[in-house]
């Protein structure tokens, strides 16, 4: 059996924050990194199109957990203990310089995922924290004496014995398991951060098109408001997004089949587009109706919407009062029904783990196993996409690091 003083499962971002936070607290620590695939940081490597998006440029804690539909409470105080601020100042101090993009979003000045993995294998080498690849976890048990509870592992390839047991291993479903064999509560997962297909002729031409909406699930409270971008399978963009990090455990209810509501003119109500549109007809009578758009609006969803509320005449003297109403509809009120989802881009971000009233937040420990932590995704904490994701990661490896080092 292998001892060390700190165990990690998981050598993703968490897990490798963690180990260098708690080694330069207390470089006397015997620590190990289990990871069972071949490669570690595979998801830092993906993240961002490859360039790593680090963390958010929202630098207050109350605004921060916003961000977080799962976690939002609980993070409160921990992002008062470690904020984005403090991760830009991390990585400088490791010799990474990030910078701000114009969405907020923030990434390695190099826009380069390789720069993370770097500094975090520099950094593991240099405080000699052993990382251990191809080791999949198949038995995790505690090992009570009077004084302590010790904490043994076996992998496909050796038993371990440790003091601490760190947990980041994410959105595991094998690990879960053996964490709920062992008391834990799993929220069970489902998908977060997917798009929407949808087939309709109002928008099958219309890949690439964007405009800022408002989108609502029909029947339900669930909306969100933001850029809404038209592909070729449905709709993507920020707007969808956030609707489906808020509405993923209703929309898995709903097998992903439910009317959307869009907005296309995104804060405008029915009644002020109905006058807009009105006084346009009057004070543009012999002007063309699709050449001549009150709003900002990409010309060629305009010219879609004006063919579904059934306007083919030319001239605005010539559309009726129906097709104003229909019109005003298509802009404001347009439904479409959605039939499945698709994964946006390399994020594969799921709602659901350890439960939240299991863990203590200050110092990441679990409150019914002694010596047992967690960080990351493993727990039901997940957020939009922005960077929000990591930097849960990131508090919760250096809170979590902090509380061993006072203890030890």
């Amino acid at each position: 059996m292998i001892h060390y003083d700190i165990i990690i499962v998981g050598g993703g971002a968490a897990g490798f924050f963690t180990a260098i936070n708690i080694a330069e607290n207390n470089p006397k620590l015997k620590i190990a990194i289990l990871e069972r695939g071949k490669e570690v940081l595979s998801k830092v490597r993906v993240s961002g199109g490859g360039r790593c998006n680090v963390t958010h440029a929202c630098f207050i804690p109350n605004d921060l957990v916003k961000f977080y539909p799962r976690g939002e409470k609980e993070l409160k105080g921990p992002f008062h203990q470690f904020c984005s601020g403090d991760t830009i100042e991390w990585f400088s101090n490791h010799g990474v310089e990030l910078k701000i993009e114009d969405d907020g979003r923030m990434f390695p000045i190099s826009d380069s995922s390789q720069t993370i993995i770097e500094c975090f294998l520099t950094a593991t080498k240099n405080l000699k924290i052993d990382v251990l690849t191809g080791q999949s976890v198949q038995s995790i048990y505690a090992s009570e004496t009077s004084e302590a509870t010790y904490w043994k592992l076996d992998t496909n390839h050796e038993s371990f014995k440790c003091g601490k047991l760190i947990m980041t291993t994410g959105s595991n479903p094998k690990i879960w398991e053996m964490l709920e064999n062992l008391g834990h509560s799993i929220i069970p997962p489902v998908p977060s951060l997917f798009t929407f297909n949808i087939k309709d002729t109002r928008i099958k031409d219309l890949m690439g098109v964007s405009a800022v909406a408002a989108v609502k699930v029909k029947d339900s409270k669930l909306n969100a408001s933001g850029p809404l971008l038209i592909t070729h399978w449905g709709m993507s963009g920020p707007g969808i997004l956030r609707l489906s990090a808020w509405g993923a455990r209703d929309l898995a209810a709903k097998n992903y089949q439910f009317t959307l509501q869009v907005n296309w003119l995104n804060d405008m109500d029915f009644e002020s587009v109905s006058d807009a549109l009105k006084a346009i007809k009057g004070e543009n009578a012999k002007k063309l109706v699709s050449k001549f758009c009150p709003f900002e609006f990409p010309k060629r969803l305009w010219e879609s919407l004006l063919t579904a509320a059934g306007i083919t005449t030319e001239k605005w003297a010539d559309v009726s009062k129906k097709q104003l109403n229909d019109l005003t509809n298509q802009l404001t009120n347009g439904q479409f029904q959605v039939n499945g989802k698709s994964t946006f881009k390399e994020e594969f971000v799921t709602a659901g783990g350890i439960d939240l009233k299991e863990i203590n937040f200050k110092t990441m420990e679990s409150k019914l196993l002694k010596n047992l932590y967690f960080a990351g995704e493993i727990l039901n904490i997940d957020a939009i996409t922005g960077g929000f994701n990591f930097q849960n990661a990131w508090t919760g490896g250096f809170i979590l690091a902090n509380a061993i080092a006072n203890e030890s």
